[in-house]
């Protein structure tokens, strides 16, 4: 994941570096042979390596070696046993320092650049009647014209609860099913996607009301887990959600329409945007109507009661 610039710099520094460590090693292999020209050897001397003479003919038989170039103008000879050695250790270590940055480079360009950020979820999240069931939406779009394959959604909802033995629990983790028309699974994100959690008996937010809503401390985490079409790399996208960000009573505006021709039209203007619709203040007003329904009224109306006007004005007896 690091920037560009410093995995270029790692790659040239690699090879920099391992080139000039090798030729000190071959410098000091011709010093201890009496090769170097400032130690005048005989004409009829053997050097352990043909023309290198110096620093900077060791350097270039370095580079030489390690890239298997080859020019032909330097070669070791079979008189110095050390210098067979050295040849073999830096082949070998030559060839292991291009695999594993061949592989850091070729992994580099296969990444997707910041895939993560270009699946953008709403801004809030909303509980509103759907059909005859109470649930909470949210919503998710993939801002890209590739795809993401094989996607699965899924929430914990974290919160600090007690046991019924009295044990405090920080950070307790539920597990929120999301849903839409398709399914829990592999989902088609061909368009943006309104996610469900149907709130019934068996969902954490089955006993909290809009007037409870706000009171409450916890945290709705949301995951995404996928594979882009592009590059078959896998992503994890994750977004949270804290109480005051779920609004009660509200849903989302539509977003997808039709033109006359026949070609469906996405308005993100209107992604995060809500609109106040009619809805039971509690899950448990809504499954249980007739205990308990909000705007009931209580009692018998009296039908002979007579309503009388009051004069303020009156006069008053005194005593």
């Amino acid at each position: 994941q690091i920037r560009w610039r410093y995995v270029l710099f790692i790659f040239s520094g690699s090879f920099m570096g391992s080139w000039f460590i090798f030729s000190l090693l071959w410098y000091s292999v011709a010093k201890n042979n009496g090769d170097l020209t400032e130690q005048n050897p005989p004409a009829n001397h053997t050097p352990c390596v043909f023309n290198v003479h110096g620093l900077t003919s060791a350097f270039l038989f370095s580079v030489e070696t390690q890239m298997t170039i080859g020019y032909g103008y330097r070669a070791p000879t079979d008189i110095c046993g050390s210098a067979v050695t050295l040849l073999i250790v830096q082949s070998i270590i030559g060839a292991l320092i291009k695999c594993f940055l061949c592989a850091v480079i070729v992994t580099k360009i296969s990444l997707p650049k910041k895939r993560a950020k270009t699946v953008s979820f709403s801004q809030t999240a909303v509980i509103s009647k759907q059909g005859d069931k109470l649930c909470l939406l949210l919503r998710v779009a993939n801002l890209r014209k590739t795809l993401l394959i094989g996607s699965n959604i899924y929430g914990k909802l974290l919160r600090t609860s007690v046991t019924p033995q009295g044990e405090t629990i920080i950070l307790d983790q539920v597990n929120i099913d999301f849903m839409v028309d398709a399914g829990r699974d592999n989902l088609f994100f061909i368009c943006p996607l309104t996610l469900c959690h149907i709130i019934d008996k068996n969902s954490p937010f089955f006993k909290i009301s809009v007037d409870t809503l706000h009171k409450q401390d916890f945290e709705l985490v949301v995951f995404l887990d996928s594979t882009d079409e592009s590059t078959s790399s896998s992503c994890q996208v994750r977004t949270s959600f804290i109480p005051r960000e779920i609004q009660w009573g509200y849903t989302f505006l539509p977003i997808i329409s039709r033109s006359k021709e026949g070609k469906y039209r996405v308005d993100f203007s209107n992604f995060n945007k809500t609109t106040p619709v009619t809805t039971p203040h509690c899950a448990y007003c809504f499954y249980n109507v007739d205990e308990h329904l909000p705007g009931e009224k209580r009692g018998r109306d009296n039908l002979g009661f007579e309503v009388i006007e009051i004069n303020d004005a009156a006069d008053m007896t005194k005593m």
